[in-house]
């Protein structure tokens, strides 16, 4: 059993050695490659992309972390830390640097911390990125104080104005800020309000199905209206049903075929049915042509003409 769990410890140790490797490439280097690990990662201010001119340029601080990491690490020892100063702090800083080290492995405990440490520190370089901290005379220690001391007045300063800020707030931003900051922690679950909501929670679901269950037979009778409105619509009498009925059957099928029966029979009547026709009446014996049509014409012509 616990040599599987050393096992297991030093199969995660060598995944986060792959891992920061990773992360900082050449600035990471394996100085012990035997149990216990013994890492060393260099940490700058600001990355230059592995440009050596560059990164010599703008970084006036620079350390070496040394990590010795124990058997039974992370999940129940602690990472030995130390630091050696590669440009620009002094063996104050140093100290200073390795108590914020130490701090943040504290912090990561039972976790992979080597990362965290790493980012700790180069935060502390990089808000002390300045020349002469590695400068050990009263002077350069006077004017670090004084640097200090306006650092942390206008830090001071900041921290008036954000809340000089938040004190003329309206009362809705101040609702708001209280609702955000409400919903990021959560509210927390008792026995209490658990039990009132789930009272509330069951009155809600009852009603609703009440409400179901009303609106469910609504719809019914407005079905059961709306058969009986089309069977009473169906059985509704056309006008032609009661002409019918006054005036007797009207069939107008049976007037269609009686309308040509009649015509049938008109055509084929002869001559006698048509009974006697004076045949006087279309005699052509008689010459219309003497008759002169033209004769009063010729006479008012005539009469138009002048004497000569």
């Amino acid at each position: 059993q616990q040599f599987q769990t050393m096992s297991d410890q030093c199969e995660e140790q060598e995944m986060e050695a792959e891992a920061l490797e990773a992360i900082f490439d050449t600035a990471f280097e394996i100085r012990s490659s035997d149990q216990p690990f013994v890492w060393a990662v260099k940490l700058v201010p600001i990355d230059c992309g592995g440009d050596a001119d560059e990164e010599e340029v703008a970084n006036h601080v620079m350390v070496n972390l040394i990590a010795t990491v124990p058997l039974d690490y992370p999940e129940v020892s602690l990472p030995q830390l130390d630091l050696e100063i590669i440009k620009g702090l002094s063996e104050d800083n140093k100290q200073e640097l390795l108590q914020l080290a130490n701090e943040e492995a504290e912090a990561n405990e039972g976790m992979s911390a080597i990362f965290a440490v790493c980012e700790a520190v180069r935060g502390w370089l990089a808000d002390n990125n300045v020349k002469g901290l590695d400068d050990a005379s009263m002077h350069a220690q006077m004017m670090r104080k004084r640097k200090e001391a306006e650092r942390q007045v206008a830090q001071a300063a900041q921290q008036f104005e954000s809340q000089k800020k938040l004190e003329v707030m309206s009362q809705a931003e101040k609702e708001e800020l209280e609702v955000r900051k409400r919903r990021e922690e959560g509210t927390p679950v008792t026995l209490l309000s658990f039990t009132e909501w789930w009272a509330a929670f069951t009155a809600e679901m009852k009603q609703k199905k009440a409400d179901e269950k009303a609106d469910a037979a609504e719809d019914t009778k407005g079905d059961k209206k709306t058969a009986i409105a089309a069977m009473q619509i169906e059985e509704r009498r056309t006008g032609f049903q009661i002409f019918s009925d006054k005036a007797g059957v009207f069939n107008l099928e049976k007037l269609e075929a009686a309308a040509e029966e009649m015509e049938n029979d008109t055509s084929a009547l002869d001559a006698e049915e048509m009974g006697d026709v004076d045949e006087v009446l279309f005699d052509d014996d008689e010459d219309l042509d003497d008759l002169d049509f033209d004769s009063d014409e010729d006479d008012e012509d005539s009469d138009d003409e002048p004497d000569i």
